[in-house]
């Protein structure tokens, strides 16, 4: 059997019986957030792009994008909605061989559940299964490391969710991955040097692809085989070989991976969060923030190359750049005393006066810090006064990763706020009423309407 066949028997063969409670309810925490942070930004140019073309083709028994009335394709609604919860970088992100930000994965499957006439099991279900696809594939191989981006594996979880939630057979979803796979592989670029747009759109993508991918398998359309395997496959060309035992996911003998994700309590990289909560320690002991001399930070091997080692990162020139940027997120962290949102606007990231700090700032590997990586995604600030006083804060563990876990009211707490500007209270309360009980939900379109947007 071809992984691609196994991973399809495997997606075929998920029940919701097979999903504890204690996952569904992880599932719900995952799906809250990523919802918040879609709403937060509905107005983000980005999204008005897309949407504007999405709009273009009107299916009255298609999909809806999230925050309106209006329906499309299952694609392009996937591709609007899917930007929507990637676009603030504010979502969920697992760290293993391979990096990625699962919740991506849930503008999809809203998109094609909704087409589809599923309920809520039905959508908590296929959220769980591409969070586990996702995630066993960023365990089998590093593909970042040779030049590809994270979200080709969100080709393969997308094409078997949306392949779940349409009822396809296990054949029918094999070549749904083969398709999705073979055509749409993404380069790293999108994430080196300045960064722009497509950087929280890049999933976006891949989550359409993946859509149309189980759209066309749906109607008999066959995709190049062996896609992992072939002598022209995914091994060859990205990868490099791994193996795949689909006895160990979620449902089967192991856990899944949903509630092995980390949240974020700020709008930053993951990377750099252990940063921000050192850098906010270390501000508490400075009286006069003019009297820092230098702020040396030291990160991860991640954390250096995805985030300090550019020359772009020391003069952002985009709010892409700005939350990929490990010294210019600590010097607002320092100079403000807070990450929001609004830390990332042009007039921030193109102040004289943050620029001059940002001068006083280096980034450091330290191997020590790499070798407990990504178990612990630990940096230490170390800011030095003009008295030659030393302050030095590390943190291995930010809120948000399951050793320091945001609570449900602190989930709840970011859903409000990120959508205090597009919802009414009693919508919020409506919207996070339906998703802690989406068990119960048998007509998403009710959970769509508590998100229109006035």
């Amino acid at each position: 059997m071809t992984i691609a066949e196994d991973l399809s028997q495997y997606a075929s063969s998920l029940e919701y019986s097979d999903i504890s409670d204690n996952i569904i309810h992880e599932s719900k925490k995952r799906i809250i957030d990523a919802l918040g942070c879609g709403t937060g930004a509905f107005n983000a140019e980005p999204v008005k792009f897309s949407r504007k073309i999405a709009e273009k083709a009107k299916v009255e028994d298609g999909s809806t994008l999230l925050g309106t009335k209006r329906k499309t394709t299952p694609d392009m609604a996937s591709f609007v909605n899917c930007i929507m919860v990637r676009y603030f970088d504010y979502n969920d992100t697992y760290l293993s061989k391979e990096p990625a930000h699962p919740s991506d994965n849930i503008g999809a499957c809203l998109s094609v559940a909704n087409s589809e006439g599923a309920n809520g099991k039905d959508l908590l279900l296929s959220v769980a299964l591409a969070f586990e696809i996702q995630c066993r594939l960023c365990d089998a191989a590093d593909i970042r490391h040779r030049g590809w981006d994270h979200v080709c594996y969100g080709l393969v979880s997308t094409a078997l969710a949306s392949g779940w939630l349409m009822d396809l057979k296990p054949e029918q979803m094999t070549q749904a991955v083969n398709l999705a796979l073979n055509s749409h592989i993404t380069m790293r670029q999108v994430r080196a040097g300045e960064l722009s747009m497509w950087k929280g759109c890049s999933f976006a993508n891949a989550g359409r692809n993946g859509v149309f991918s189980a759209l066309l398998a749906r109607e008999g359309m066959t995709g190049p085989s062996p896609i992992f395997e072939g002598e022209m496959g995914f091994f060859k060309q990205v990868s490099g070989p791994f193996q795949i035992n689909t006895e160990d996911f979620g449902g089967k003998k192991g856990r899944f991976k949903i509630g092995e994700t980390y949240l974020k309590y700020f709008p930053a990289e993951i990377h750099s969060q252990t940063a921000i909560w050192a850098a906010l320690e270390a501000r508490k002991e400075i009286g006069d923030l003019s009297d820092i001399v230098s702020v040396e930070i030291a990160s991860h091997e991640a954390g250096y190359t995805i985030l300090g080692k550019d020359p772009e990162k020391w003069a952002p020139a985009t709010k892409e750049t700005a939350d990929h940027s490990l010294p210019y997120i600590v010097s607002m962290a320092l100079l403000e005393g807070k990450i929001e949102n609004s830390s990332y606007t042009p007039k921030k990231f193109k102040d004289p006066k943050t620029l001059d700090f940002l001068r006083k700032v280096t980034v450091v590997e330290d191997k020590d810090l790499t070798a407990m990586y990504p178990e612990a995604v630990a940096n230490r600030v170390t800011v030095k006064l003009s008295s030659d006083k030393i302050i030095s804060k590390q943190v291995n563990y930010h809120k948000g990763h399951p050793k320091n876990p945001m609570s449900d009211q602190d989930v709840e707490r970011k859903f409000r706020t990120l959508t205090k500007r597009q919802l009414s209270e009693s919508q919020a309360k409506r919207a996070l009423d339906m998703l802690w009980t989406l068990e119960k939900v048998n007509d998403l379109s009710r959970l769509f309407s508590a998100f229109v947007v006035g």
